[in-house]
């Protein structure tokens, strides 16, 4: 893949069918330029969970790998139009973190840390539902086409300062990879974030859940955060700030009502 610069702007150009590579972001609509195509990326992810597998410990724990598997498979049964070619699997793995994930392919992950903060099937639907979202809107692959364009403008910057400025290199360089980060990767993945999470309350609606319980499950989140003290400044943080990403979810719940199945 190959990244060409015109007239001092970086423009990541793959092929002439990947330029025209836009994706729609399913419930929000929102358009993405994504060069990865769904099988590549499908490949990445089931790679990267078998390797997951064998590096961490599985939890064996009979009642929280009950609960995944019946929680996972009622979002997997709601989402298969926008994950069409997903393998579903659904791995409880020991760790005190508070986290979890769905990789490409549907392969989803969940930390034995984050279920005193589930408590219940709501508030793992709430988790289920975001991290299918991310794997549904593709975010991985459209964040990994956001680091090639990225690449091609820090090649740029490396490729316009002169020889005799050598010394300038260094800073430019650096001073590019702070600025493109904070001013272009990390807000793009709050965008991803704020998305995944309205299409996870839609997401967890349809599989019969009551999406108010993800305002329920966010505000135990972020009691969470607070105790454990992070430090992190908000301008350089990847999620949104809670008390935001709970108003968010709240504007969202009228729209995620509506698409609550039927008793």
């Amino acid at each position: 893949m190959a990244v060409r610069i015109v007239g001092g702007v970086a423009l990541g150009i793959l092929s002439g069918h990947l330029l025209t590579s836009c994706m729609t972001e399913p419930v929000t609509g929102r358009k993405q330029l994504n060069f990865i195509s769904s099988g590549e990326e499908i490949k990445l992810g089931l790679t990267s969970f078998d390797s997951l597998k064998k590096e961490m410990p599985v939890s064996k724990d009979p009642a929280l790998n009950a609960q995944l598997q019946k929680v996972g498979h009622r979002i997997a049964s709601v989402c298969s139009n926008d994950l069409p070619n997903a393998q579903w699997e659904f791995v409880v793995f020991e760790s005190k973190e508070a986290n979890a994930f769905c990789l490409p392919g549907g392969k989803v992950g969940v930390y034995t840390g984050i279920f005193p903060i589930t408590k219940d099937e709501s508030g793992l639907a709430t988790v289920i539902g975001h991290e299918v979202a991310h794997a549904a809107a593709h975010h991985g692959s459209e964040r990994m086409t956001v680091e090639l364009a990225r690449q091609g403008l820090g090649n740029y910057i490396s490729a316009s300062v002169s020889e005799k400025h050598a010394s300038w290199l260094s800073a430019a360089t650096n001073v590019y990879g702070f600025g493109s980060q904070l001013l272009g990767s990390l807000p793009h993945s709050r965008l991803q974030e704020s998305a995944a999470d309205r299409i996870g309350l839609s997401y967890m609606a349809r599989a019969g859940y009551d999406p108010q319980a993800a305002v329920q499950f966010w505000q135990r989140f972020a009691e969470y955060d607070k105790a454990s003290g992070s430090q992190t400044p908000w301008f350089l943080r990847t999620h949104p700030l809670d008390e935001a990403r709970i108003k968010d979810i709240q504007k969202y719940l009228p729209e995620a009502q509506k698409a609550k199945a039927s008793p």
